[in-house]
């Protein structure tokens, strides 16, 4: 693969990567001693109160706030905070703000109806916007374009989708519209060397050590 093809690139490990449990604190710390610049949690909220959760929480999950104090043990760390509702999105502002980690954070899961609520209770808190993309046959030019326009209009900063739908010219002409790229969730050694050819700016992936493999 080139290796201009790699400048800026990250990769984030899933919540839940090498067979830690889906949304702990062991899980950020087992992303940390790969190398990860990025750990991804989810968000959900349980009487009001943000808490790590994909589905809907019972009342024994992590805090948001100790989410975010593990995240602050540990330099440069950053989160993709992938929302699940917008229920008290607010709510995850504030407590970014407690912790200091504000600039450490970035959301994803940010569909056509949560984006007002974004721009409303968190307009300091960038985001990607994640899109179901067609197939890699039948994305044309104007329809490629539509994405670009798409994304542009909803303030994102880059688009989140699936790897199944990733192409090299899908992530040039992002790119050269100065649009970030993030794509979800490539596990295999050689699909990860593939998608990697591509050039985008982020892969997410539940086995960071295949990444780092297929990086060296």
């Amino acid at each position: 693969m080139e290796k201009d093809n790699l400048k800026n690139f990250t990769y984030t490990t899933h919540t839940g990567c090498k067979g830690t449990k889906e949304n702990s604190l062991e899980s950020i710390d087992v992303g940390v001693q790969y190398g990860a610049q990025i750990v991804e949690i989810d968000v959900q909220y349980y009487n009001g109160v943000p808490v790590l959760s994909h589905n809907e929480p019972k009342g024994d999950e992590v805090t948001l706030e100790e989410g975010f104090l593990k995240i602050k043990e540990y330099d440069d760390l950053k989160v993709n905070v992938d929302i699940k509702s917008v229920e008290n999105i607010g709510a995850v502002k504030e407590i970014a703000e407690k912790t200091n980690v504000m600039d450490r954070i970035f959301f994803t899961g940010i569909t056509d109806e949560f984006v007002s609520a974004v721009k409303e209770k968190c307009p300091d808190i960038e985001y990607y916007l994640n899109v179901s993309v067609l197939p890699p046959r039948k994305q044309t030019d104007e329809y490629l374009n539509s994405l670009v326009e798409k994304v542009k209009n909803s303030g994102a900063v880059g688009i989140n989708f699936n790897k199944k739908s990733a192409t090299k010219k899908l992530v040039k002409v992002f790119r050269n519209n100065g649009l970030l790229v993030s794509i979800w969730t490539v596990n295999g050694y050689f699909k990860i060397r593939k998608i990697l050819s591509y050039g985008p700016d982020n892969i997410t992936t539940r086995r960071p050590d295949k990444m780092k493999k297929a990086l060296k």
